[in-house]
C-alpha cells in the first residue's frame, strides 16, 4: 500500500531538481508522476499516464456499479415474466447482472478517460496558471520523511499533502 504526496511547483526547472533529489532518496520513477498545463515540454520528467490524468477508474467503478444495478433489475424482471413455455434459471439472473456490469463499466470508463482527475480537481488553477504538480507515490513509513527532505530542499514548493489511500493499480 503506497501513499500519494502532492507538490506545486513554480516551474518545469523546480520540478526536474525535485525529480532528481527524489531519485536520490531512492524513490523509483515509476512512482513519480508530473502534471503540467497541456502542450508544456516536460523533458525527461516522468509524465503522469491517463489513469492519474483521467476520471477513468472513478468512471468505471460508477459503471459497474450502475450497470450492476440494471442487470439485476432486468434479469430478475425477464426471470418473474418469463416468455411462454420458457422455463428460467437463477444463474439466468447472474449472468445478466456480470454483463450489465461489465457494460456499465466499459461505457463509462469510454467517458470517464474524456474528463480530468476530479482527486486532482483543486490543482487545476495553478497548473492552467503555469505551475507544476508533482505526484509522489510513497510507503506510508516514508511519508513524513519525504514531504520533509521536498519542503526543506525546496522551498518553492507548496503542499506536501497526502492522499489517504492510492488505487491499487494506477
Amino acid at each position: 500500500m503506497r501513499r500519494r504526496l502532492y507538490f506545486l511547483l513554480p516551474d518545469i526547472a523546480s520540478a526536474e531538481r525535485t525529480v532528481d533529489d527524489l531519485l536520490l532518496a531512492r524513490i523509483e520513477d515509476r512512482h513519480i508522476h508530473v502534471l503540467a498545463r497541456r502542450g508544456a515540454d516536460l523533458g525527461n520528467l516522468p509524465e503522469a499516464t491517463a489513469l492519474q490524468k483521467t476520471d477513468l477508474i472513478h468512471g468505471a467503478e460508477i459503471g459497474m456499479i450502475v450497470g450492476g444495478l440494471g442487470g439485476l433489475l432486468v434479469g430478475l424482471f425477464i426471470l418473474f415474466t418469463p416468455p411462454e413455455g420458457a422455463q428460467l434459471e437463477l444463474i439466468l439472473v447472474l449472468a445478466i447482472t456480470a454483463a450489465g456490469a461489465i457494460f456499465g463499466a466499459w461505457a463509462s470508463s469510454l467517458i470517464g478517460v474524456s474528463v480530468p482527475n476530479s482527486r486532482l480537481q483543486q490543482f487545476y488553477p495553478a497548473i492552467e496558471a503555469g505551475k507544476v504538480l508533482l505526484m509522489v507515490d510513497v510507503r506510508p513509513a516514508r511519508v513524513d520523511e519525504l514531504r520533509e527532505l521536498v519542503l526543506r530542499r525546496h522551498p518553492e514548493a507548496a503542499g506536501g499533502m497526502v492522499e489517504p489511500t492510492l488505487p491499487a493499480f494506477p
